[in-house]
């Protein structure tokens, strides 16, 4: 048996099995399994150059670079390729027929001094995470992304977003989720532990032993530090689930009736645009900028004025002294002798502060370095 027909097979009896609390640890266990199979799918994929978390294919083979990547995934024909010409200034084919972009085609957004790169991949079709129109592949890009812009036609029904959402949660991406901050350390002895620092209302210890029995785990301590779900165990355990911010993109909102644009403006992680009319495309801009959560660093070389056209771009998370000396050059922090600050992130202008120092947007930095080096 093929593992998508285990995958089906597994589907379907999760389908027949109704939820309640006699069937709980039955449904975690089949969940298991299926995240099992797969994690093997896309493992499958990566050896034979196919797509998932490695080896994405020849035609899917985009270099990474810039400071921060956005991939436009959506069906076909939904203005993705315009989108991409309108701002990035990168041409990708422009057709009214669907499948008109066959290949990754990259582009650079430059804003606020950072090179934000763009992918515009082939649209999906339902099922591509079991390998349909080659989905696994696109996918596979997407999870090297550090966001996700989900590009839908205004003119059509937006239920189909929920269908994009599984395609990218059947390959391991997990949209506009924090991780689940659960604990979980394999041990040689003592068997399985279940504790938790709070109320847990969906998870018991027979469950956990049932899940981690099916991944050949029969000594292990978990502590749940929230009210997480049985799928969020799985995750952990797992552990190759990638959490990323997702935007949605309504495109055509020119051929929308305002009553039309009134419902639809409460539906929440969206921006509103028409790609063709470049209409709300600074908005879209904006929203990018904010998710991805760069920080703005300026350079002051001593006696000089900062330089405000060329700012460093950390990630927020990675905005120490010692990841801006990083970033400059991978030799630098071990001749810092010290920083001197100026901005939102120290109290006197400017500070004196070390490599643990944490930096703030738009900050202005000046290197001191040990004497000879």
């Amino acid at each position: 048996m093929s593992l998508l027909q285990k995958i089906k097979e597994v589907e379907d009896e999760m389908a027949r099995t109704q939820k309640n609390k006699a069937t709980a640890a039955h449904l975690g266990l089949l969940k298991a399994r299926l995240s099992k199979y797969k994690r093997e799918l896309i493992e499958t994929d990566s050896r034979r150059g196919g797509g998932g978390g490695g080896t994405v294919g020849h035609q899917f083979e985009v270099a990474k670079s810039g400071d921060a990547r956005v991939g436009l995934i959506g069906f076909p024909s939904v203005g993705k390729s315009t989108m991409l010409s309108k701002l990035t200034s990168t041409e990708s084919e422009v057709a009214s027929y669907e499948f008109t972009t066959l290949t990754a085609i990259p582009g650079v957004i430059h804003y606020k001094g950072s090179k934000i790169q763009l992918v515009d991949l082939p649209g999906i079709i339902e099922g591509a995470k079991d390998g349909k129109g080659r989905g696994r592949q696109i996918i596979g890009v997407g999870r090297t992304c550090d966001m996700i812009l989900i590009v839908l036609d205004g003119m059509k029904d937006l239920r189909i977003r929920d269908k994009i959402e599984d395609e990218l949660h059947g390959f391991g991406i997990r949209v506009n989720k924090q991780p689940p901050n659960i604990k979980f350390q394999k041990k040689d002895k003592g068997g399985v532990s279940f504790t938790a620092t709070c109320a847990v209302s969906n998870v018991d210890e027979e469950q956990v032993k049932t899940i981690l029995a099916e991944y050949r785990i029969h000594n292990a301590e978990v502590c749940f530090k929230g009210d997480y779900e049985i799928d969020d165990l799985i995750d952990v355990v797992e552990g190759n689930r990638i959490y990323m911010p997702v935007l949605y993109v309504i495109n055509k909102v020119d051929q929308l009736s305002m009553e039309e644009l009134n419902i639809m403006g409460k539906l929440e992680n969206t921006v509103f645009i028409s790609a063709h009319h470049e209409w709300g495309l600074d908005d879209l801009l904006s929203e990018i900028w904010e998710r991805l959560k760069l920080v703005r660093v300026y350079t002051k070389p001593k006696g000089q004025i900062p330089d405000y056209d060329s700012p460093v771009i950390l990630k927020e998370g990675r905005c120490k002294i010692e990841h801006f000396c990083m970033k400059i050059h991978k030799h630098m922090v071990k001749s810092l002798k010290y920083a001197n600050v100026w901005g939102m992130s120290v109290k006197h202008q400017p500070q004196k502060v070390g490599k643990d120092h944490v930096l703030q947007d738009e900050d202005v930095v000046q290197i001191v370095k040990q004497k000879g080096k």
